[in-house]
């Protein structure tokens, strides 16, 4: 089984907020506009973890989801060069992860929230990732 790669995606909470992932239990991570950002979209394989992120309005990690399939063409760009994924929910924070503490924090000097700002998809370490689940007071579900 191939490894567990670690990423983190984000969505502005008046567009798509982490409780509507829950409630629809899976949607297409679709309109990544950024070269970078879907590269990082078809390195991804079903069973990549993700740090759901919260934009512009509250600026917070909120919880946890899961890649469920592989990369594919994104359905709003037919034709186009750009990426999809399906991601699925795993687990709300119990406390969700302002920037202001991740800013503060000096092991996530390297976190790509923090170096590549405007990335909507982005790489995290299996350090960081653990380290944010922490601060967010959170566990993975067995």
């Amino acid at each position: 089984m191939a490894k567990t790669q670690y990423w983190l995606i984000k969505s502005e909470p008046s567009v798509y907020p982490y409780s509507q992932l829950e409630k629809d239990r899976k949607t297409e991570w679709t309109g990544v506009r950024s070269f970078e950002a879907r590269n990082n979209l078809r390195a991804m394989k079903p069973g990549d973890l993700c740090l759901y992120y919260h934009s512009n309005v509250g600026k917070a990690v909120v919880g946890v989801a899961q890649v469920l399939t592989a990369p594919g063409e994104d359905p709003t760009a037919p034709g186009e060069d750009w990426a999809a994924v399906s991601v699925g929910p795993v687990v709300a924070f119990q406390q969700p992860v302002e920037l202001g503490t991740i800013k503060k924090t000096p092991a996530l000097k390297d976190f790509q929230l923090l170096t590549r700002s405007r990335l909507s998809v982005a790489s995290v370490t299996a350090e960081q990732f653990k380290l944010v689940l922490k601060m967010g007071k959170t566990a993975l579900p067995k």
